[in-house]
This record gives structure tokens, sequence and C-alpha cells, in this order.
């Protein structure tokens, strides 16, 4: 377990503190995350920290996290430890957590917590769902656009996942003779496997590629930016290690979300149960465009993801 004392953030802290108009909370003592992994995946588990530094500097609490916390026992043992540290607000980091949290929540009445993407109930559990279909949707668009092939290819970790079906629609309405390909890694973070899908789809002659999973895609879009070929980042704006190979990315302000829950939370405003998010509540949007993506297709999809905030409805449903 880890405090985030750290020099410079309690400088910057003491700087916020004194001349912002920062919420108090009230209700918010402790926050604790668990994450499944670590946070060096430069994706996913950096952005919770992420997230989990904002709450720490925006509302002046206390924070703890924990890495690599993936089994039932390793959850018990450290909510039992947060509990201890007077910790009433505990984010798991993941899918896994919202299954954790249904068996464990009765326990601690006290302490309310926050997974992603899986099905809650509770009094004090609440899930936080990205409603990632859209995203996919527009990237599809992106890699019917501009692949040369007429072949594009996802590389996703689970089948579960909403943004694999939005990208394939999403393929098809800009472009039904386009051939798509999907293979599932079936971990987050399996990168050898996930390269040997990238090898062979490269065989076959795709030449955009979607990782859409947050511990191998990095690894993918070098491999893709040696090849010459196009990618579309995931989950962060990649548009930095990839240059002018990443289209777009699917961008998820998971950091932000943080600083909302907590900051409902403060107030008592925080509602158990599922929650969804999408582009229209500032969490979910495309990163920077390549230069290779053509102005008036990138002025499309953006007239697009503004129509779909206002109707809640995707060009194929107009």
């Amino acid at each position: 377990m880890r405090k985030l004392h750290f020099f410079l953030i309690l400088i910057v802290i003491l700087v916020i503190s004194g001349c912002s108009n920062n919420p108090t909370a009230s209700n918010l003592k402790k926050v604790g995350l668990l994450l499944e992994d670590t946070i060096d995946d430069k994706g996913w588990n950096f952005k919770g920290y992420q997230g989990l530094l904002k709450i720490h500097s925006d509302l002046n609490v206390d924070v703890y996290f924990n890495e690599e916390i993936n089994t039932l026992s390793k959850v018990q043992a450290a909510i039992s430890e947060l509990d201890e540290k007077d910790v009433n607000l505990i984010f798991g980091h993941g899918r896994i957590f919202a299954e954790y949290f249904n068996e464990i929540s009765k326990n601690y009445p006290h302490i309310h917590f926050v997974s992603f993407n899986g099905e809650v109930s509770g009094e004090n559990v609440t899930s936080l769902h990205f409603n990632s279909h859209a995203m996919g949707f527009f990237a599809g668009m992106v890699a019917a656009k501009m692949t040369q092939s007429n072949k594009v290819g996802i590389i996703a970790a689970y089948s579960w996942q909403p943004e694999v079906d939005g990208f394939m629609k999403g393929v098809e309405y800009q472009n039904n003779t386009i051939d798509v390909k999907v293979d599932y890694v079936k971990d987050w973070g399996d990168v050898d496997t996930a390269l040997q899908f990238l090898a062979n789809m490269n065989k076959d002659g795709i030449d955009v590629y979607y990782p859409a999973g947050d511990g191998y895609h990095i690894a993918v879009i070098e491999e893709v930016k040696n090849n010459g070929q196009f990618a579309i980042g995931f989950v962060s704006d990649q548009s930095d290690i990839g240059g002018s190979t990443v289209l777009t990315s699917t961008v998820q302000h998971v950091d932000h979300l943080y600083q909302v829950v907590a900051e409902h939370f403060s107030r008592g405003e925080l509602a158990a149960g599922n929650l969804y998010y999408d582009f229209a509540d500032g969490v979910i949007t495309l990163g920077e465009f390549s230069s290779v993506v053509p102005e008036e297709f990138q002025a499309e999809i953006r007239e697009a993801i503004e129509y779909y905030i206002i109707s809640g409805k995707l060009p194929k449903e107009e």
C-alpha cells in the first residue's frame, strides 16, 4: 500500500488550496484505489492513478492505492486495510471488482464502493459504464475511410467489449465492402499474443488496426508504425506515440470521471447501481486526428459526433 504524500504533490496542493474555491469534501474522508495490474501500462490503469491524483489535489483528502489486486482474498485484505485507515470511498479500477464488491460491500456499510463496466447491486455499490459502442463506431468510420486494402482489423481483449461491435458497425456504415477481421487476446496485457495476431493480420493484407486492449495497445501501435500502416489509439490519445500513424484515438477520460464521482460522493449525491457515461458527459472523445486524414472527413466525423451528443443517434440511425 502506498500513500501519496510526495513532496511535489504537497507543494501543488498548498498552492491550489490557497487560491481556489474547491468544493468541500464534507462526506468524503479518504479515498482508496485498487488496481488489477500496475500503473505503468500507459493506459487504463495509469489513467485511474491520474484520477486518484486529481481527487487528492482538488478535494484535499488523503488517498491510497494498491496494485496487482486480482483475487478475492487480495481484495478482502486490501479493503480491510483501507477501512483501518478510515477510507470511505473505494474505487476498484476494472470489471472484476464489480463481482467482488457485490459480495464484500454488505460487510462495510460505511464505505461506498465504485467499480467499472460490471453489473452491481447494493445500497453502497456503484458501477461506472463507458458507453463505448459509439466511440467504436466513429473509429470504424475512420478506419474504413483510410484503408487502402479494404481490410481492417481489431485486436480486442474480450468479446463483451461494446466498442468491438461499434467498430464493425461503423466500418459497415462507411463502406460495406470492407472486410473486418477480429481476434480476441482474452487478456488485457498479453503482448505476445496481440503481436502474433498482428503478424497474422499483416499477412492477410490488413492495413488499419484497432488494438482495443490497454495492456498491449502501445506495443501493437509501435509495430504498426514500423510496418508503415495505420492504427487507432485506445483509452488515451496515442498520437504522441505513433505520430501520423495514429489516425485518431478513442479516448476515455477516466481521470475526469474519478473527480466527478468523488465530488458527487462528497455532496451526498452519488447514486448506487449502474451509471452510464458517453460523449455527452464529456468523458469520451476522439483524440487528435493524424494529418493524413482528409480535413473534410475530419469535419464530417466531428459533425456526426455533435449530432450524436444532441440526438443520441449515430449516423446509421438518422
